[in-house]
């Protein structure tokens, strides 16, 4: 993993900014002097100034100051007022990444110009462990190695693909709002035994490492999971049953319109 030359500014150390930042500390890509973040949360702040060593400040023109990278791990309705308020101290030599879902490029141009240098990204929570999956894409004045440095950064936390611009939203959708999706599979799978007697953090348990454990398969083994379910479901047996059952409650389709759905909500927000 390639180290980082460049300062990074974060504006926003909430759960992603500050995954983003731990894991950075963490995979040793920044020292801790070579960060430096703001949020309205000064206790937030000084927990994540005392464990990783960055510097903070409640001032966001000062982080635009002080780094040549700036993340803007904010909302997406804050992301054009907080622009505003730093823009006079924005020049050539920064690059702007942006991890808002739906804020589209063109949409940070319209306030930095449309000289600035941009990177949009789309991360998601299992980033907080190390294990996130994001895509990023790079605006038109973007260089090379911006997309090499924000590739190192997202890489940090998880996996990183770059990707066209138009497929952000399907990103959005699928690997942005998907974690929700499958807590709620885990959960369903726990409430399923201990409706058949299991203790409940027992099922919590196996339901969650069972999900881990399918996933780890897929990746690990490079195979398509409709042959990997198909070695489980033998016939007559258990899982096939199972299966059936999923099939009449209409899982995959319910699943593709979760993705369709989250796709298009990120598609009225770039809108908005």
């Amino acid at each position: 993993m390639a180290k980082l030359s460049r300062k990074l500014g974060v504006i926003g150390a909430g759960r992603m900014g500050s995954a983003l930042i731990r894991g950075l500390i963490k995979a040793k890509v920044l020292s801790p002097d070579k960060v430096i973040t703001a949020d309205p949360d000064r206790a937030a702040l000084e927990h994540l100034k005392k464990e990783t060593g960055v510097k903070v400040t409640a001032d966001n023109a000062l982080v635009a100051k002080s780094a040549e990278i700036i993340l803007l791990a904010l909302k997406p309705d804050l992301v054009r007022p907080i622009l505003q308020y730093i823009k006079g101290v924005l020049t050539r030599d920064h690059l702007i990444v942006t991890i808002a879902a739906g804020v589209p490029i063109r949409q940070i141009e319209e306030v930095a110009g449309s000289e600035a240098r941009i990177i949009r990204v789309m991360p998601n929570t299992p980033a907080l462990i190390g294990r996130g999956a994001a895509a990023f894409s790079p605006g038109k004045k973007a260089t090379k190695q911006d997309v090499e440095d924000v590739r190192s950064i997202l890489e940090a936390v998880g996996i990183a693909v770059e990707l066209p611009e138009k497929y952000l939203d399907a990103v959005t959708g699928l690997s942005g709002s998907g974690p929700a999706f499958v807590f709620m599979m885990i959960e369903a799978l726990a409430d399923g035994g201990v409706k058949m007697g299991l203790p409940r953090a027992v099922a919590m348990l196996l339901a969650a490492q069972t999900v881990a454990g399918a996933a780890e398969m897929v990746l690990q083994m490079k195979r398509h999971p409709g042959e990997l379910k198909d070695q489980v479901a033998s016939p007559g047996g258990t899982t096939i049953a199972g299966i059936s059952q999923l099939e009449r409650g209409g899982l995959r389709a319910t699943l593709i319109e979760a993705v369709e759905a989250a796709t298009k909500r990120s598609m009225e927000l770039g809108k908005a």
